[in-house]
């Protein structure tokens, strides 16, 4: 099914709305899932309740990509549970691992500051993304948006895990470089 076509049954309330998208989408979003919290049990909780959150939110929302704005609605949710999880003990994951990759470009926790500008760091990163070659936006994706492990990420990028890994690091410094440069970063 294409994805108009579920969306209009979001849009008619139609509730295979929901096993469409877990047809279609439900492995796609239980990786992502999966990728920040290190749990099956976890990730299947965090799809179940991104289906319960396209539910509400479409209408009035209407997704031109669905995939994206499911798997923004996953990585939100499963971040919430990471964090709620975290609060309780410390564990580690591939979220962990790249939150704490991009600690040095981005500082460790947020500040009022941060929370204030969060938009504009979107759009900046936004801005920073499109100015990379296509194998460097692809890795930097792969790794902090999708959060694969590095050797996952390197093999979809054709490249060797030493190759994406000095990669990622550069990318992490123009990243920190253009943050300074807009204003952004001290």
């Amino acid at each position: 099914m294409q994805d108009e076509q579920i969306v209009a049954l979001y849009w008619q309330r139609d509730e295979g709305a929901i096993a469409a998208t877990e047809k279609k989408y439900g492995a796609y979003l239980i990786k992502i899932a999966h990728n920040i919290l290190a749990s099956r049990e976890d990730s299947e909780e965090s799809v179940n309740d991104t289906y319960l959150a396209a539910w509400e939110s479409i209408p009035p929302q209407k997704p031109t990509v669905l995939s994206t704005y499911l798997a923004k609605l996953t990585r939100r949710i499963a971040i919430d549970i990471y964090r709620r999880r975290s609060a309780q003990k410390r564990q580690g994951g591939e979220f962990a691992v790249s939150m704490c990759e991009l600690e040095d470009v981005l500082g460790g926790g947020t500040t009022p500051e941060l929370e204030f500008e969060t938009k504009l760091l979107g759009e900046a990163l936004n801005r920073f993304l499109h100015a990379l070659s296509a194998d460097e936006r692809n890795t930097f994706i792969g790794r902090y948006f999708y959060m694969d492990p590095l050797r996952e990420v390197a093999a979809y990028c054709g490249m060797s895990e030493g190759k994406a890994k000095s990669m990622l690091y550069r990318t992490r410094l123009k990243l920190r470089d253009y943050l300074r440069q807009e204003g952004l970063m001290q």
